[in-house]
């Protein structure tokens, strides 16, 4: 499926560029391609240079938890939850403690302490996997939930939006998370319906339904904060959450006895070895998006979708906010990129501004994801995965258009 998606970018922005050249007769779109192709080389260089330090600092600590025994506790408590979504997994296996901090991560919006968790129990449940080139069907499960972009806390969308001058950058919270909380919801049914998983499963109601019943309680209370509270709760909640997990790994470490600095050390080895063995991923998906991006393919999509959008009747101005959804599942820096030239464009707190950052907080970079948790373990054939990330990506962008048009317009 990678083979066929990568090659897919490369053919239709051939013929993306060939029509600018014959049809426009943009004879220099050919040089911006070629150009594109370097620029992205470069910039998985940098990216590069970005995870080594974040994954030698994050598997540092997290060699500490497992000797200290965290991994294992949260591995015992989730088991039953597990065996029914991913039943080849045993029981107590260290990958489901691994899986539960990556979520607790995405969840806060620690980004950086999310990718090398969620690496790491990538490469957990690769030891369980049969074949070195094809994804398990867990791998799948815990791949698709990463890529739906689970996000209770977007701090980094509040913070777009008060750098362009946002009266009250949290105005997007709750849009956010009704958008991802469907983004997510729609994952894990499109894997359920292909794995044939039991959702109805008196033990998995039994942890879904309190989870639910403590967001639904958590959405309730933050909806009567103020704005300044929100935000302050949220920057707080955010980096006491990034330093308390630091200081609890720590603590129970040097409890049970763990030689924290050697174990650190130890662990941060394992960080470089992971992270050096990206860059060939990431050049070919980056390199990939980057020829799309300048062929123009990206801008004709666009101007088709505004035509049948007014061609129906309906409301074209979510339209402007599409550049965002539509690089969103390439690339994080594109996207972000797409977001801040749409606040500049129509204004911070437009309608098209206001569904971009929705769409921003609530999708994940689908190819990116794929690119760097399968390429951390080989994975060639991703089978299903490409499919239901997809379609949790797309209920994310429809659900932020729809509860955008709930809230604002």
């Amino acid at each position: 499926m990678l083979n066929g998606l990568w090659l897919g970018f490369f053919v239709v922005a051939a013929v993306s560029a060939l029509a600018q050249w014959l049809v426009g007769g943009n004879a220099g779109i050919f040089a911006a391609m070629v150009e594109g192709i370097f620029a992205m080389a470069k910039l998985s260089v940098e990216v590069m240079v970005l995870l080594f330090g974040t994954l030698t600092l994050w598997l540092g600590f997290l060699k500490i938890a497992e000797k200290a025994g965290v991994v294992e506790w949260l591995a015992k408590v989730l088991g039953p939850l597990f065996q029914r979504l991913m039943p080849e997994v045993p029981p107590g296996h260290p990958a489901l403690g691994l899986i539960t901090l990556n979520f607790a991560a995405n969840g806060l919006g620690l980004d950086n302490a999310a990718t090398p968790i969620g690496l790491k129990a990538m490469r957990a449940l690769q030891e369980l996997n049969p074949s070195s080139t094809t994804a398990s069907n867990a791998q799948i499960l815990f791949l698709v939930l990463n890529a739906s972009s689970l996000t209770l806390l977007p701090v980094t969308i509040f913070m777009y939006r008060a750098q362009q001058g946002a009266l009250d950058p949290t105005l997007v919270f709750l849009p956010i998370l009704l958008a991802t909380s469907a983004s997510t919801l729609v994952g894990l049914l499109s894997v359920a319906v292909m794995q044939r998983l039991r959702l109805w499963d008196p033990v998995v109601l039994a942890y879904l339904v309190p989870g639910a019943l403590l967001l639904g309680g958590f959405m309730a209370l933050l909806a009567g904060l103020s704005a300044s509270a929100l935000a302050t709760l949220s920057s707080i909640m955010g980096n006491l959450t990034l330093f308390g997990l630091i200081m609890l790994f720590l603590l129970i470490g040097a409890f049970k006895r763990v030689k924290v600095y050697e174990t650190f050390v130890e662990g941060a080895k394992e960080g470089f070895d992971v992270a050096k063995s990206l860059l060939p991923y990431l050049v070919a998906m980056l390199c990939a998006v980057g020829v799309l991006r300048a062929s123009g393919a990206l801008e004709f999509g666009l101007d088709g979708i505004r035509y049948a959008v007014d061609w129906f009747g309906w409301d074209t101005r979510f339209v402007d906010a599409l550049p965002t959804a539509l690089v969103k599942p390439f690339s994080g820096s594109a996207a972000r990129a797409m977001l801040i030239e749409t606040m500049q464009s129509h204004g911070v707190d437009s309608f098209p501004a206001l569904v971009a950052a929705t769409v921003q907080g609530s999708t994940e970079t689908t190819f990116y994801v794929l690119a760097v948790y399968f390429g951390a373990v080989g994975i060639q054939r991703a089978r299903h995965a490409v499919g239901c990330a997809l379609l949790a990506e797309l209920a994310g962008v429809l659900a932020a258009i729809g509860v955008c048009y709930w809230f604002f317009a």
